[in-house]
């Protein structure tokens, strides 16, 4: 199967992911703010800092550049939504809601960086046992 296949279903699983977590996060927390882009960029962002690191050549996980593209460019592409994030920020300085605007960029840089942090941390952990 080509690699652009791969890349394509997971995409496709990945947005069917993201669609299903925002929509659960927006359904308990509302929509006044952009919870659900948030929570998708956050765990987005902890799963490839996790992935990449467990896969990658000194990684605890052997897994071929196919499986690679598949899951952080397929799936993880597909799931996080830089580009919701965009809209809805600009939706909301053109409300006037200034504060909240700069809350979703300000929460949104800082969570996803200390949350790729946070993965890449766990895998270099689970590295750390090869062998046991």
């Amino acid at each position: 199967m080509s690699l652009y296949l791969y890349i394509a279903l997971g995409g496709a699983l990945g947005s069917v992911g993201r669609f299903a977590l925002s929509g659960l996060v927006a359904q308990h927390y509302g929509e006044t703010f952009p919870w659900g882009t948030l929570v998708v960029n956050v765990v987005g962002s902890f799963i490839i800092g996790f992935f990449a690191t467990l896969t990658a050549p000194e990684g605890r996980m052997l897994v071929g550049a196919t499986g690679r593209h598949f899951v952080m460019t397929g799936v993880l592409g597909g799931f996080t939504t830089f580009s919701s994030f965009s809209l809805q920020t600009l939706n909301l300085l053109r409300d006037g809601d200034w504060g909240r605007a700069g809350g979703n960029v300000v929460g949104s840089l800082v969570l996803c960086l200390v949350a790729v942090w946070l993965g890449h941390i766990a895998a270099v952990g689970l590295n750390s046992l090869k062998g046991s």
